[in-house]
């Protein structure tokens, strides 16, 4: 910046307002000339209401050093920005057992969402995944939300049982086949590999793989390609694996019932899943919301859960997990009348653990009377199963002559056409 002229006067004239009146401070050596060197920065000490002392005002300078123009930090500490801390307050914290939705998955407990955290972080990668937790703690539903969240959520979500399927069809069903490989292989089949290509591809229950498919398939886990049976030429795919079991696989592999390098080539990023006894809080809550869907179904309409209720669904071990629960809730909103889910609704063994054995109540003798008492339970369930006397019985929990001899005595079978 050149020295003299007209826009070094106008910048010298508005650095002597801005330093004027209230400045406490001088400007040592300050004239005409903006480009002196030995001009000393300035300082502004004001004080606010306070008493607080303001930030002081430097002048900037160019790569020579010489002064140019002045800038001024703003007060951080002003008495209006404080009231209004003040005001506000402190940011509270989320409290530790607040409600949380995951993908379909309702929580409390912080280690259920860990394991939310721990499938967000993994979905971005390509790694394979084993999942492992008990039978019903929802291994799919990981399985999906890992899918859904990575960038392969746009293509294929393929999922098999392998311990569904039997196994001298497993293979076929896995890596296909082609027309005449076998007696009844009429056209070329593409297997579970191919249908996920650029997708994911959920192996549950793994550990129930018969050994000669290990193998194989621990081949298609290091080349990228399958070789469907009666084929010579493998045919290249691009799937991410994501296994599940509820058997720790070391053990099997210890037991020679598991290959332990395919183990090794599944278990990348090991989620284990917590069971529902184990989850604070989620019993409960999980109640709640299979009840919200059983509303929305129409019929009978649960408002309201009884204490009696809510202490034995949280006293209950769930051995069978979020499924046995699902369960448990349809045979109580079946059974149950009116708004309030009572503890006598629920399956026996939940309601009275005591006065069962092995899951089934203690037989008492009964009469017409309390038969009569059941009638509008026992016309619900077949309402509820279309007058299907097996699954109606099953819901009740009964054998499916129980049920026959229930409904005879209650006058509920009609008149039969006879042949």
């Amino acid at each position: 910046m050149r020295n003299g002229g007209p826009a070094t006067s106008r910048l010298s004239a508005w650095v002597a307002r801005m330093t004027s009146g209230s400045s406490t401070g001088s400007i040592a050596g300050a004239r005409g000339s903006m480009g002196s060197r030995s001009a000393a920065p300035f300082t502004r000490g004001s004080v606010s209401e306070d008493g607080r002392k303001l930030p002081s005002r430097c002048p900037r300078r160019d790569l020579a050093g010489r002064r140019a123009c002045v800038s001024a930090k703003r007060d951080e500490t002003s008495p209006k920005r404080a009231a209004r801390s003040r005001t506000r307050g402190p940011m509270k914290p989320k409290p530790a057992h607040e409600v949380e939705l995951f993908r379909g998955m309702w929580t409390t407990d912080p280690g259920m969402k860990r394991v939310f955290r721990i499938v967000e972080r993994v979905a971005r990668s390509d790694a394979t995944v084993l999942v492992r937790g008990e039978t019903g703690s929802g291994k799919e539903l990981v399985a999906r939300a890992i899918h859904d969240l990575s960038p392969r959520g746009k293509g294929p979500f393929r999922a098999i049982n392998c311990a569904a399927v039997p196994s001298t069809l497993l293979e076929s069903e896995l890596f296909g086949h082609v027309r005449g490989a076998f007696t009844g292989a009429v056209r070329d089949t593409p297997g579970q590999f191919r249908l996920a290509n650029k997708g994911t591809l959920f192996l549950d229950e793994v550990a129930e793989l018969p050994l000669e498919v290990q193998a194989k398939m621990l081949r298609v886990l290091e080349t990228r390609t399958v070789t469907p049976v009666g084929a010579r030429d493998p045919v290249p795919v691009d799937v991410r694996i994501v296994a599940a079991t509820h058997r720790p696989l070391r053990r099997e592999v210890e037991a020679g019932r598991f290959r332990a390098d395919l183990m090794y080539r599944l278990r990348v990023i090991p989620v284990f899943l917590p069971a529902l006894r184990d989850r604070v809080g989620d019993a409960v809550l999980l109640t709640e919301r299979i009840l919200e869907e059983y509303n929305a179904r129409g019929g009978r309409r649960v408002t309201r859960i009884s204490p009696g209720a809510k202490t034995a669904i949280e006293r209950y071990p769930w051995p069978g997990n979020v499924r046995e629960l699902r369960n448990a809730l349809e045979y109580a909103y079946v059974i149950g009348d009116g708004p309030t889910l009572e503890r006598a609704d629920l399956p026996p063994e939940i309601a009275d653990p005591e006065r069962t054995i092995d899951g089934a109540p203690i037989p008492e003798r009964t009469n017409l009377a309390s038969a009569n008492s059941d009638a509008g339970a026992v016309q619900r369930a077949l309402e509820r199963t279309g007058g299907d006397r097996t699954r109606a019985a099953r819901l009740l929990g009964i054998s499916r002559v129980t049920l026959w001899r229930r409904m005879r005595e209650l006058g509920l079978l009609g008149d039969r056409p006879r042949a």
